[in-house]
């Protein structure tokens, strides 16, 4: 399985996302300018120029007509993924750290952090067809989060709003009211903060990664915890097999002290997990620095991962990945 390596970015990568027919990837970074690329050979299409501030994550509509981004320029962006063309920015008191188009694509979730006295917030906006008729207004802000929220997505048919952050909590959120629903038991819930949260093909459960070293895999209405994998290293990154039982989990030391170790070449790894065994694998080895972001294609035959190296190495796996027995 050789992989594809991507360099198109000058900073660490901060987040992955496959388009709904798999054959676009959207990589985001501190560099300022997400990008997209062909996601069999890995070449680049384009990128989304507008943003001054790291982005931070984005997401596709279902026909790939439009991205929308995330920015600590206090902004999140909406593009024409044909032309790069920035059609609405909305703009915030605070860097905008999550962004989630709700089935339909006409609802998006949007996060800001705390900065300057304001708290983070969870905010619902509608997206217009007619960018004519497109305001900034919030539908519904969410807020009494303590701690950053690195990730807010939506339930299971845009009824709720799961939101998972710096407090090491997953809550879920009535979409329409804003009224809290369900929290993650203290026991069996993450210790540290939850750096990542995925969801699966049909929204059903998800996946949250930690720096507590560990993922675990979620019921998306009762918030029962169904599965933990455990990792050696901090995780900064998670995703789930559209097609097989399997998890992958990447991450590594935080930036910070990454200076601090050894400099084994490309020792960041990341890790396959048996979705309901919770039994490792196997791993795939290749980054220089920790692993930040982890997408597998719609059509389960490859995925990628974005380093703080600043690369996207995409894979394509071998027949024999999907005959493993366990």
């Amino acid at each position: 399985m050789r992989p594809i390596l991507m360099k198109g970015h000058e900073r660490p990568l901060t987040f992955l996302k496959y388009n709904r027919d798999g054959d676009l990837l959207f990589s985001c970074a501190k560099d300022h300018t997400p990008t997209v690329w062909y996601a069999d050979n890995g070449d680049r299409l384009g990128t989304y120029r507008g943003h001054n501030g790291a982005v931070w994550s984005c997401d596709v509509s279902r026909h790939s007509a439009r991205l929308i981004t995330g920015s600590a320029d206090q902004t999140a962006k909406l593009w024409d993924v044909k032309t790069g063309k920035e059609l609405f920015t909305f703009r915030f008191d605070a860097p905008a750290r999550s962004v989630d188009l709700a089935i339909g694509d006409h609802l998006a979730v949007i996060t800001t952090d705390s900065f300057m006295g304001n708290m983070p917030t969870a905010q619902v906006k509608r997206i217009a067809d007619d960018l004519q008729d497109q305001t900034e207004e919030s539908a519904l802000v969410i807020s009494g989060i303590t701690g950053r929220i690195n990730r807010a997505v939506w339930g299971p048919g845009n009824r709720t709003i799961i939101t998972a952050g710096e407090d090491a909590t997953i809550r879920i959120w009535d979409s329409e009211t804003g009224k809290l629903l369900k929290e993650s038991d203290k026991e069996v819930g993450h210790q540290k903060a939850i750096s990542s949260l995925s969801k699966s093909l049909d929204w059903s459960h998800f996946l949250t990664g930690s720096l507590d070293k560990s993922a675990k895999l979620w019921d998306a209405r009762t918030l029962t915890l169904i599965k933990t994998y455990v990792t050696e290293r901090p995780v900064n990154a998670v995703d789930i097999s559209p097609t097989l039982d399997h998890v992958v989990i990447g991450g590594g030391q935080d930036a910070m002290n990454v200076t601090m170790t050894d400099r084994r070449a490309g020792k960041f790894e990341a890790k396959f997990f048996h979705k309901i065994l919770e039994e490792e694998i196997g791993g795939v080895k290749g980054h220089f620095g920790p692993i930040n972001a982890l997408a597998f294609n719609p059509d389960g035959r490859s995925f990628s991962s974005g380093g703080e190296d600043g690369y996207v190495r995409l894979h394509h796996f071998d027949p024999e990945y999907f005959n493993i027995k366990m």
